[in-house]
């Protein structure tokens, strides 16, 4: 609740400067493998961008963050989740795929609101207050970004983070 309400009252833009979306998605992963091992969830990292980002760092880890921790939470033991960073136009797109037990498609729409939990009697067994995909919303809108999901009950589901690429001053990309 914390971390939501600081987010709110918090424009990351205003003391914004460059940060490494590969340094994020590591320390990210790196906060989760505790997790992720004590489930036998395997964690696969692939990033095929050097995107540079402008935003608050901490808030950037703290979404990656919750969508890893999410992906693992939500998928059975003994299975994968897929960290990818690629660059789509102007965008770095961050995705987080899990083969968990994906979100009905009546859910979709309300999954990013606070405290809202598809299964509440699940929350008892992944612990968490329905907040880290709000958190998520609003570090992305935060900084000129959206986040976006994809998913299928009994397949898993894909969560996809979009930030804006920071652009050097003589206008090209980075």
């Amino acid at each position: 609740i914390i971390d939501l309400s600081r987010l709110q009252s918090h424009d990351p833009l205003t003391a914004a400067y460059e940060v490494e979306i590969d340094e994020v998605v590591q320390i990210a992963i790196s906060q989760s493998q505790a997790n992720a091992e004590s489930r036998r969830i395997e964690v696969n990292y692939a990033n095929n961008s050097s995107a540079i980002v402008i935003g608050d760092r901490d808030q950037l880890i703290m979404a990656v963050h919750n969508l890893i921790e999410n992906a693992i939470n939500y998928s059975p033991d003994n299975t994968r989740v897929s960290v990818c960073v690629r660059t789509e136009g102007d965008l770095v797109e961050i995705i987080v795929k899990d083969q968990g037990i994906g979100i009905p498609e009546s859910e979709l729409g309300r999954i990013f609101e606070r405290f809202y939990r598809v299964d509440p009697a699940r929350s008892r067994a992944t612990g968490g207050t329905g907040l880290g995909l709000s958190i998520v919303k609003h570090v992305a809108l935060n900084h000129g970004g959206d986040v976006k999901v994809w998913s299928k009950v009994g397949v898993g589901s894909t969560f996809t983070l979009l930030l804006p690429i920071s652009t050097l001053e003589d206008g090209a990309n980075r």
